[in-house]
């Protein structure tokens, strides 16, 4: 990496913008956050206090900040799905490289447009795809690369999101109604999953795709009879029911808090009675689950073809008692099986020597799972600081023109969902 650290501004000060701002902390000779742009005054104030900037470096917002003359290197990107390719647009004109959260675009059409700029300014850009950087999942893909197992026949991915984080952030929250967020479910959650499908299966590309999904559970009907508008203002069931804000949120204050207590983030250490009066005057976050404005699925399948005639299937479930994240790569050597959140994988060949027919190494990772995406936030930062500091992509890297094929492929899924399962087809040529 060059001597200088690489100088960025965050667009978007929220929880996953900070989370990779950070790495300038921790390796301020690679990066160094230089300003904010963000509507909050409370944000813009803590971000220069946080990483040592002057005021006359805060700024309310994208566009303000790209009617200026180039401030630094780089953009993180971390502001709202649908709000990423109206904020990337103007910086990328501007010059600036950028860190883009996912889904870089929620549509088709800014998809196109967004790839049209970049590939007209010549910007670096990297999308936060943060599993392809985990141990776990770039262990697979370097077994993979060894051409172990032999070409893949199919790639399965399952996604399980826990009955308290579907609650949270799609059901409750701020991806709970497309109408709203512009994103749907498998984009907002499973285009890392999708994602991975499509890394692990490169060179070859998606060909088509049919998908069905549905919103199965939380719906006014489902409600218990007699029950409220409000868990903690007027519901019997405030004790009881498995949903219940007071149960998931006030018991439990620190699981959620960067989206249920974003009322009260300007306290530095919020009090039982601060979080009873956030509910009281209307925090969203303690609606009845069963009467919220949600409308994105709780469910959804999608199978895939490739170019190459392999097939994918992912499957997200929402809802579940704990969350997991599965691969099974079988190829014509043999197979990869394991799960992310154990942190080990299985690699099996066949082997007609062996009494079993096969043999058998497990592979585990070493590391902290409790780190940012099972390692991969900090790995990720690393990765794009030297993207823009040496022009070499790693094995991982993110670079907007590798992302695409999942989104292409998330945008098609929803398609197909829409109507009734019909296949939909992909082409991928315009992409380069």
């Amino acid at each position: 990496m060059e001597d200088a650290p690489i100088t960025a501004v965050i667009v978007g000060g929220g929880h996953r913008s900070i989370i990779y701002a950070d790495y300038a902390l921790k390796h301020p000779e690679q990066l160094k956050i230089v300003g904010i742009a963000d509507p909050n005054p409370e944000r813009r104030a803590m971000a220069a206090a946080r990483y040592g900037f002057s005021a006359d470096m805060c700024f309310e917002n994208a566009e303000t900040l790209a009617r200026l003359p180039k401030l630094a290197d780089a953009v993180i990107n971390g502001t709202m799905d649908h709000q990423h390719y109206a904020t990337a647009v103007p910086l990328l004109e501007r010059g600036y490289d950028m860190l883009l959260e996912k889904p870089f675009a929620v549509n088709k059409e800014e998809m196109d447009a967004l790839y049209d700029v970049i590939r007209r300014h010549g910007n670096k850009v990297m999308v936060c795809h943060v599993l392809r950087y985990a141990p776990f999942y770039l262990a697979v893909k370097k077994v993979l690369l060894t051409g172990a197992i032999g070409d893949i026949l199919n790639i399965q991915t399952v996604e399980h999101v826990s009955y308290h984080h579907l609650s949270t952030s799609y059901v409750r929250g701020k991806w709970a109604n497309s109408d709203k967020c512009k994103t749907t479910m498998l984009l907002a959650k499973s285009c890392h999953d999708i994602d991975i499908m499509m890394w692990m299966m490169q060179p070859t590309r998606p060909q088509a795709v049919s998908s069905f999904g549905s919103r199965f559970q939380f719906r006014p009907e489902n409600a218990p009879e007699g029950a409220g508008t409000r868990c903690t203002v007027d519901c019997p069931y405030v004790d009881t029911c498995r949903y219940s804000s007071k149960r998931l949120y006030m018991d439990f204050p620190e699981r959620w808090k960067c989206y249920v207590w974003e009322d009260l983030e300007h306290i530095q250490n919020p009090s039982d009675s601060d979080r009873e009066k956030s509910f009281a005057n209307g925090n969203p976050y303690d609606r009845c689950i069963y009467k919220c404005d949600n409308n994105v699925v709780d469910h959804q399948s999608v199978l895939v073809r490739f170019e190459n005639g392999a097939t994918g299937t992912h499957n997200m479930v929402g809802g579940s008692a704990v969350s997991m994240r599965r691969i099974h790569i079988i190829g014509t050597k043999g197979e990869i099986d394991g799960v992310f959140d154990e942190d080990f994988f299985k690699v099996r060949l066949i082997d007609p020597a062996s009494p079993t027919g096969y043999t058998e190494e497990t592979v585990r990772m070493e590391g902290d799972l409790e780190e940012g995406h099972g390692g991969g936030d900090d790995a990720l930062t690393e990765d794009f600081v030297r993207y823009l500091a040496t022009g070499k992509q790693s094995v991982s890297c993110t670079a907007i023109e590798n992302s695409i094929a999942g989104h292409l492929t998330v945008f098609m899924a929803d398609a197909s969902m829409a109507q009734g399962g019909a296949p939909q087809t992909m082409d991928l040529s315009r992409y380069v």
